[in-house]
């Protein structure tokens, strides 16, 4: 039979929580499963310390831990995971609830047993969205799972959802993770596939309580720090991009013409400089050092873009509207070297900088 921790987060709790504690210690299914249920304060104000304190006196046997102020859910969640390792070491995993009452006993229960199919694989409990949903918990995890799909290959439906069964040989590396707010969930799927770990998923129902107004989500910072990976895809792209358009057009001003020879001149002299600048950027802080022989590898794909840029862009500059200057082979480049970008993109990911599985 499987050993389970349940962890909850709570700032600021209300009743729900004492009903959520209330049924997981009653349920005669659930019980011989849970080994020990933690709770982590996460800074919760003096008005909301009751809670925790009748908790204490109705359950003695619940762990609570307590930040003295309010860190973040990651933060949360890694001191419930250092707990585990260091009190618990013969747990096999351990499901995360939220406290406001959008998980149920019963999704618990079948994440579970959707877990004890492989006690190795990530379940997690994903919701049903309908247009009762709020419109931010709508567009937020839209927009996330699209880009757990684009940055992993993998199809997640809910990236958001706080329902979770985690093997414990991954929450041991998930301590170590960076983040301490509600990037550090998002940041776990990401990393799943790097430590081997498969995400699997389980239909679980929809509740929103008074529109979601008990979440802590705070729409614009934490959206920040979830899209900061993406960010950095941008960023470095964005940084060679302009780079290579200044020197192709300088190139171009201080020749003189656009025929096929000056813009290979001009490709190849502003795809050097930029690409130097995107290897170093994308091999230190987008894909952290990852991969194998990565310098020799980016050379040839360096080698390929530079040549496809130049013909395709002396292509389409001969399509697009004739004029003497550097504006034309200028917007053909740009045209160009965008397809050639999300190309480029792929073979980095998914060749150059491949992360080879992690095992903890």
């Amino acid at each position: 039979m499987l050993s389970i921790g349940v962890i909850i987060p709570a700032l600021n709790p209300d009743n729900q929580l004492l009903k959520l504690i209330k049924q997981l210690t009653t349920e005669p299914e659930l019980t011989p499963l849970i080994e020990k249920m933690i709770i982590v304060d996460d800074g919760s104000d003096p008005a909301h310390q009751p809670i925790f304190r009748q908790l204490g006196d109705l359950y003695p046997d619940l762990v609570i831990l307590h930040h003295a102020t309010n860190r973040g859910k990651g933060a949360a969640l890694k001191t419930a995971f250092t707990y585990v390792k260091d009190q618990l070491p013969n747990l096999d995993g351990v499901a995360t609830m939220d406290s406001d009452g959008q998980h149920t006993v019963a999704a618990l229960q079948s994440c579970l047993d959707k877990f004890a199919q492989d006690p190795q694989q990530l379940v997690i409990g994903v919701r049903h969205f309908t247009n009762d949903i709020p419109f931010r918990s709508q567009f937020g995890n839209l927009l996330t799972s699209g880009l757990v799909r684009i940055l992993t290959h993998q199809n997640i439906s809910d990236t958001q959802t706080g329902l979770r069964v985690i093997p414990t040989t991954y929450t041991e590396a998930l301590i170590h993770f960076p983040g301490d707010r509600f990037e550090f969930e998002f940041d776990m799927l990401l990393q799943a596939k790097k430590y081997a770990v498969k995400i699997v998923e389980q239909p679980i129902p929809t509740i929103y309580l008074e529109g979601n107004a008990s979440s802590h989500f705070r729409v614009i910072r934490d959206s920040i720090a979830i899209y900061s990976r993406f960010f950095k895809f941008a960023a470095s792209g964005l940084i060679s991009f302009l780079l290579d358009i200044s020197l192709f057009y300088l190139v171009l001003f201080f020749i003189g013409n656009h025929i096929l020879n000056s813009i290979l001149v001009a490709t190849v002299v502003s795809r050097v400089l930029s690409s130097i600048v995107n290897y170093s950027i994308n091999h230190r802080v987008v894909f952290n050092h990852a991969g194998h022989q990565t310098l020799i590898k980016y050379g040839c794909l360096f080698v390929a873009q530079m040549l496809a840029s130049g013909f395709f862009t002396d292509l389409l500059t001969t399509l697009l509207p004739a004029t003497d200057g550097q504006v034309m082979p200028t917007l053909a480049k740009m045209i160009v070297d965008f397809i050639l970008f999300v190309i480029s993109y792929q073979i980095q990911r998914d060749f150059i900088f491949k992360e080879g599985p992690q095992h903890v």
